[in-house]
């Protein structure tokens, strides 16, 4: 991991919402902003997490709200209320989602309703609210960053977020032309495989071996540099970023396996060469 590379201080006086923020990305994103000045609400569906990340912030910058971004009333609710305690709001991260690995042809009506209506319902119903309750009538405008996903083809076994991880993009992109005339930016910035505790006790260790194995740079992307380009994006020199998904992954989103591959590498590590006539 690197160290900080904006200057605290940067986002002195803005409100930011973070969805998700009791554990890996979602958590180190509202470290970040806070320590970039930003007052934070984060939101999750259990009360302890998000506690837990406001207890390792400087006292009073983390506002905890438990909500879940499936239900409407409970976005409501929470947009309201970030509104009446803090005034304002400048920032959105929806950072919320998950999913379950399961072959396409297993999974239920029931379970590929559920991960859309987290991924991308909760995604546009945060999104919409924040614009039209905040953003909107403000005049200020204001920054959407969604967190989706890379390989950006889609996740074998995972049919289900790999159809509203891809609809995220999207809908990013036509906000991003319908909401310009109000001066809304929004974007998605798109993880590889990244160093969570998700990901080391979720998943099967067979399923994590595989990951780790495809990765072209041969490491795993930390939650902290995710959120360090959250960040960027969200502050004064991401003022022109819109409609853009930005990959943070090693390059995972364009080869999902080491280069050389083993199978064409030489002992000594670069690719066999094709023997010339003199």
């Amino acid at each position: 991991m690197s160290g900080p590379v904006l200057n605290a201080g940067i986002l002195d006086g803005q409100v930011a919402i973070v969805s998700g923020g009791g554990s890996g990305i979602g958590r180190a994103t509202v470290l970040e902003l806070v320590r970039l000045g930003a007052t934070v609400v984060t939101c999750g569906r259990r009360l302890e997490p998000i506690e837990e990340t406001a207890a390792m912030a400087e006292p009073g910058k983390v506002d905890p709200v438990v909500c879940d971004i499936r239900e409407e009333d409970q976005v409501e609710a929470l947009v309201d209320g970030a509104l009446e305690r803090h005034g304002r709001i400048d920032i959105l991260v929806n950072n919320a989602g998950g999913q379950f690995l399961c072959p396409a042809e297993d999974i239920t009506p029931k379970g590929f309703r559920t991960v859309v209506r987290l991924n991308l319902e909760g995604t546009w119903l945060m999104t919409h609210a924040v614009a039209t309750k905040a953003f909107i009538p403000s005049g200020r405008g204001g920054r959407v960053v969604s967190v989706t996903l890379t390989p950006r083809n889609g996740i074998y076994g995972m049919a289900h977020s790999s159809a509203a991880r891809a609809g995220v993009e999207s809908l990013m992109k036509v906000l991003a032309v319908e909401w310009a005339r109000f001066k809304i930016n929004l974007m998605c910035v798109a993880p590889g495989v990244v160093d969570t505790d998700t990901l080391r006790t979720k998943y099967p260790p067979e399923f994590r071996d595989y990951l780790k194995d495809g990765l072209l740079a041969g490491e795993l992307v930390a939650a902290e540099n995710v959120a360090q380009t959250i960040a960027f994006v969200v502050s004064p020199a991401g003022r022109s970023i819109t409609a853009s998904v930005i990959n943070v992954d090693n390059g995972h989103d364009v080869c999902q396996h080491p280069f050389p591959p083993k199978e064409l590498a030489t002992d000594g590590g670069s690719l066999v060469q094709e023997q010339r006539k003199s």
